[in-house]
């Protein structure tokens, strides 16, 4: 589905990322691992559109769409669940809802999301901003779903959660998959995301410096150093 081919992008003159090469097959739970300022968050900043890239190729069900806008890309079904959540906080939970079906028009529901995510439709009529962290993060999930998403990009999705929150949003995001879902995955919590995933990539200073099936990285003894604690 995804076929990304010495990928570089800038910051001024500071480069970011660096000849990064990887693939997403549909149907796929891919997890990019790597230490604080790896890249991985502009990685898919670039993948989004929302960061130029200065060289490479992006290619999406075999278009190439380095050069489109975010907004085509959405169009195209790549949808982000930004770091931080950055939900619209003076907004209710179902007028999130509703930004996000945006491009989809009047015909999208908020049904499947608030089946997944009950508390929701609990606070629907409630500030977005009046939510918990862990809430947040589901209304930022939710609010992607609304795009229909044939690639869902998750940029840290647990940050700031509690452990029990976090094995909630990664059970939510297994069942995403499950349900035929195609994620590239990045995480802070190595360990939680090469859990789910069905292949991982190392990414450091903005290079890929290791790849393979997720279980192999999760007890490759280098990956352990690094980025497990061990």
């Amino acid at each position: 589905m995804l076929e990304v081919a010495a990928l570089a992008s800038r910051y001024g003159r500071i480069p970011a990322l660096d000849q990064v090469s990887l693939r997403v097959a549909e149907g796929e739970l891919v997890a990019i691992v790597g230490a604080n300022g790896a890249g991985k968050t502009t990685l898919l900043k670039t993948l989004s559109g929302v960061q130029p890239a200065s060289a490479g190729s992006v290619r999406f069900q075999g278009a190439e769409i380095v050069a489109e806008r975010p907004r085509t890309r959405v169009q195209r079904g790549i949808v982000q669940v930004p770091e931080g959540r950055q939900v619209f906080g003076p907004l209710s939970v179902e007028d999130n809802l509703a930004l996000g079906a945006y491009a989809r028009g009047s015909a999208a529901t908020a049904e499947r999301v608030y089946a997944m995510f009950p508390v929701l439709h609990d606070k629907k009529r409630e500030p977005a901003g009046t939510l918990s962290g862990g809430q947040q993060q589901m209304l930022a999930i939710g609010r992607a779903l609304m795009a229909a998403p044939k690639l869902l990009l998750l940029d840290e999705p647990s940050m700031g959660l509690s452990p029990k929150l976090v094995a909630e949003i990664f059970g939510h995001i297994a069942a995403l998959k499950a349900g035929g879902t195609t994620i590239l995955l990045v995480d802070q919590n190595a360990r939680a995301a090469l859990a789910i995933a069905d292949r991982g990539y190392v990414l450091e200073t903005g290079r890929i410096v290791g790849e393979g099936p997720a279980a192999e990285l999760l007890h490759d003894p280098q990956v352990r150093q690094a980025y497990l604690g061990h």
